[in-house]
């Protein structure tokens, strides 16, 4: 079955800001929704809203399309919590074959997402305590004892951790049969409480912070040493050493330990094997920027590599063609993506549209929001530029006028290959001319640049768009925050669809 992408029956709506808009195919909207899910309040919709969507819309699609797309959104945009949700909706509506327990089986990738499943698979079916250990779904059970398997002594001690339903709850519900006597004597080991305590740089730190010292110069000199040795082992993962640089550069360690901590920072396969969306670069760069250090200016350095190979398979754009890039800077992209982070959906839009910017020869770059406002930056370093559309924002205002990156090129009857918007969609017109991205679009092509195309990214997922996406309007959805975007781009210019990558999946 071929799931095409262009909605060829979009009907007639409105967004979120009452603005004219259209629907998309329940295979669509389901994509954009689950690869824009961080399931936290949004601007314009909650988290049990989006969830209660969520349901709705995997009813509406065909099981095996849910599935690719659970393990399309956990193996290529390493999203975690959003593909289990998929997995206890598709087995609550879907029996009859083995689907379903080898998508728990190919979801769950780590033991914390057994027990994150199984309590999702409570709230959706209203149980509390021990009641979720009733009536489980036989192929999620299924499912789940095969992950159990693929799991050692280190991952479970790891992940052993409290919360609703622990791995120990989760061992006798599941049942899964030890593939050996060795696993037999782990499983037991769980059910004690006797797992060992894991070599983890949180329960190192958690030992020295739990020590006794003289002076807290003593303190001091134990973290930096912790710190020296976790970075030297190479027992710190490339994540951890991401979200940490604040703490290292801080804890003042060595400068040999500092250029071990940017070599690895700005090594092409750790950036590839950590699978980092785009934005915790950002998010790094802004924690370390400021910080009185004379070691900071080598980890900004390394930064700006890592996210240069983050985007190295990023099929950019020649002198020949004639891209533009414009970043949505609206008030309803200033908000955080989930409620531990401190980036902002208008963070992952310049990070997207800057990564885009860094590979093409031929390239207009601006933001949007009141009014439509080019700026020109060089070609190359991603987290500088983004800090430098942020430092400017407030020069074109707060509203969604997307319509008038297109009106521009249209006035000075400008011809371009492709237009790049990223943008939550939820474009309006707050000029009162009446003018629309629809409007401009069509008049765009029509006297200006007839084989131009426009790509909407959208990093919201809200379930509607400004204009019908079909090929015969040149316009194109994309959906979500990781570099992945870009293979979908590739596909399209290919002659696919947006969801071919998700066709690939063998299940």
């Amino acid at each position: 079955m071929r799931f095409n992408f262009f909605s060829r029956n979009s009907a007639p709506t409105v967004n979120h800001e009452g603005a004219p808009a259209f629907t998309l195919t329940p295979q669509v909207e389901l994509y954009a929704a689950v690869a824009t899910a961080a399931l936290s309040d949004q601007f314009y919709e909650h988290a049990d809203t989006r969830l209660q969507r969520l349901r709705e819309l995997v009813a509406k699609n065909e099981p095996v399309f849910v599935a690719q797309l659970a393990v399309y959104a956990r193996e290529s945009l390493n999203l975690r919590t959003v593909p289990l949700v998929l997995c206890v909706e598709l087995a609550q509506l879907h029996r009859g074959d083995s689907l379903v327990s080898r998508l728990v089986a190919r979801v769950v990738q780590r033991p914390d997402e057994i027990t994150e499943l199984l309590a999702f698979y409570a709230l959706a079916n209203a149980r509390s305590g021990n009641k979720v250990l009733n009536r489980l779904s036989k192929q999620l059970q299924k499912g789940l004892a095969l992950s159990f398997n693929r799991f050692d002594g280190y991952q479970l001690a790891k992940y052993d951790r409290d919360g609703a339903v622990r791995l120990r709850d989760a061992l006798f519900l599941v049942h899964p049969n030890a593939k050996d006597a060795a696993q037999q004597a782990l499983f037991d080991q769980l059910v004690r409480g006797e797992l060992p305590t894991p070599y983890t740089w949180e329960t190192e730190l958690s030992a020295v912070g739990q020590g006794s010292y003289a002076t807290d110069a003593d303190r001091q000199t134990a973290v930096r040493q912790t710190w020296e040795t976790l970075i030297t082992s190479g027992k710190l993962g490339y994540m951890a050493l991401l979200r940490n640089l604040r703490n290292i550069l801080e804890a003042n360690v060595s400068a040999a330990t500092m250029e071990r901590v940017c070599d690895t920072l700005a090594d092409r396969f750790a950036v590839a094997r950590s699978k980092q969306l785009p934005f915790r670069f950002l998010a790094a760069y802004r924690e370390v920027k400021a910080l009185p250090s004379g070691h900071v200016a080598a980890v900004l350095a390394a930064l700006e590599t890592a996210i240069a190979h983050s985007a190295v398979n990023l099929r950019g754009f020649g002198p020949d063609t004639r891209v533009v890039v414009a970043c949505d800077v609206s008030s309803s992209m200033q908000k955080a993506i989930s409620p531990r982070s401190k980036v902002l959906l208008y963070d992952v839009s310049l990070v997207l549209g800057m990564l885009l910017q860094s590979r093409c020869q031929n390239v207009i770059t601006g933001m949007f929001g009141d009014t439509w406002k080019r700026i020109s930056m060089a070609r190359g370093p991603v987290l500088r530029n983004v800090e430098e559309f942020y430092r400017r924002e407030g020069e074109v205002g707060y509203s969604t006028n997307g319509h008038l990156v297109i009106k521009d090129l249209r006035e000075r009857r400008e011809v371009v290959d492709k237009v790049m918007l990223f943008t939550d969609v939820q474009l309006w017109n707050s000029t009162g001319d009446g003018g629309t991205l629809a409007r401009e679009w069509a008049e765009y092509r029509r006297t200006v640049a007839p084989s131009a195309r426009l790509y909407l990214f959208d990093l919201a997922g809200h379930g509607t768009v400004p204009l019908e996406v079909r090929p015969e309007t040149g316009v194109a959805l994309i959906a979500g925050w990781s570099d992945r975007v870009f293979d979908v781009l590739s596909a399209l210019d290919n002659g696919g669809s947006a969801l071919s990558e998700i066709e690939k999946i063998d299940l």
